[in-house]
């Protein structure tokens, strides 16, 4: 038995075996609607946390200098 807190367990999905290709499909068409819905709504954000995850420095376009770019 895990010790981990329930909101600190990992989510599962089965996908079951027995669904058509034209399930999977529609399936596949709503996450990427989903996606795209919240990218819209959170790309600043997301964007932003990424880039903490990734140690990128995120980049406002006001302090970039053609100087500063390496050909």
């Amino acid at each position: 038995m895990s010790t981990r807190p329930d909101h600190l367990r990992p989510i599962t999905v089965d996908i079951p075996v027995t669904w058509t290709a034209e399930q999977a499909l529609a399936v596949w068409e709503m996450l990427d609607q989903l996606r795209e819905k919240i990218w819209v709504r959170y790309s600043h954000q997301l964007q932003d946390l990424l880039a903490e995850q990734l140690s990128y420095p995120v980049v406002d376009g006001d302090d970039v200098d053609s100087s500063d770019i390496d050909f």
